[in-house]
């Protein structure tokens, strides 16, 4: 009874591990949020599908479980990496008590690193990932983790800054950052990164970013004090003598 955790990556097959596209292959079943099995109709044919809108987690991981629990091998596909805010940690939650049940997690290109290689290098020091997302988090915890990553002068990837419900969160975000951060602070971001023409970038101050308007699709980059632009790209220097 086998059940594969995938990070499909950042959509464009070209930057999917093989390790992932071999187990969709070999999967009776593939399970998965809407959006992210349209990145992946060339390799779902003749298998049978399960999907859900954006909170059907639980749902489609206990159905997950459950087609394995038949026999099947089933592939439960996120975006970027199953493990980083995807659907590996409920699975394993799930299939607890069904020990019979295999759980292989296949590791895949997270936004972060997805956006920061099209941004530049923006995190090659110390950095930390926040989600802006309240949905599981409540939002005291969420500021609290900004205000002491910032406070920290680290980098800080956020993914999910902003929605139709949350209109605000990012600009609340930059205004915590400026707690800690100058103005002038570079930063950057990308939408739909590795998604061919729909890809969109740019870089520009913390104090700027807060009147940005961007999206769930969004990966926001706030850099630290040793961030820099070169030749147009958002750098953060480690400290070599050059």
């Amino acid at each position: 009874m086998k059940l594969f955790a995938i990070g499909l990556g950042p959509g464009d097959l070209d930057y999917m591990a093989p390790r992932a596209r071999e187990a969709l292959l070999q999967s009776d079943v593939i399970v998965g949020y809407t959006t992210y099995m349209a990145l992946i109709t060339e390799l779902t044919a003749g298998k049978e599908l399960i999907s859900t809108g954006m909170t059907g987690e639980t749902e489609r991981c206990a159905a997950a479980v459950e087609e394995a629990l038949k026999g099947k091998t089933v592939s439960v596909v996120s975006s970027g990496d199953a493990g980083i805010y995807g659907m590996a940690s409920l699975l394993y939650e799930l299939a607890e008590k069904h020990p019979s049940v295999e759980i292989e997690v296949i590791p895949g290109i997270t936004a972060a690193v997805s956006a920061a290689a099209i941004l530049g290098s923006p995190l090659t020091n110390d950095f930390a990932v926040i989600s802006l997302s309240d949905h599981l988090t409540p939002w005291e915890i969420i500021e609290k983790r900004l205000d002491a990553c910032s406070s920290a002068d680290m980098v800080v990837c956020i993914y999910n800054p902003q929605s139709s419900q949350r209109s605000d969160y990012l600009q609340r975000a930059c205004q915590i950052s400026l707690r800690h951060k100058a103005p002038d602070t570079k930063c950057g971001y990308v939408k739909n990164a590795y998604r061919g023409d729909t890809t969109e970038v740019a870089i520009c101050t913390l104090d700027e970013l807060q009147s940005r308007n961007v999206d769930m699709f969004t990966t926001v980059i706030i850099g630290n004090s040793t961030t820099v632009i070169i030749d147009n790209k958002l750098v953060t220097t480690r400290g070599y003598a050059v």
